[in-house]
């Protein structure tokens, strides 16, 4: 079996494009994210990739969105935090 090859980042943060232009879900991610791996992007959900590696699997970022709307992958084991 192959292994697989980490480049130092051990998740995928992937944000539904529903809710990419909802002004208000913007500013709640940005405030609810302890690590700053999503910015308020006027009124637009942005991720801030070079903190990505800085995830604590804290999960409030999936709380705070619609179920479905933001999925955090787990690229060393192939699970998925999503409500």
């Amino acid at each position: 079996m192959a292994e697989k090859e980490l480049h130092g980042l051990f998740i995928a943060v992937e944000v539904d494009d529903s809710i990419a232009g909802d002004a208000e879900l913007a500013a709640k991610l940005e405030e609810v994210c302890p690590v700053d791996i999503f910015r308020d992007a006027g009124g637009r959900v942005e991720l801030v990739d070079e903190n990505l590696d800085e995830c604590v699997l804290c999960e409030l970022c999936i709380e705070a969105a619609p179920p479905g709307a933001v999925v955090v992958k787990k690229l060393y084991d192939d699970t998925t935090l999503e409500r």
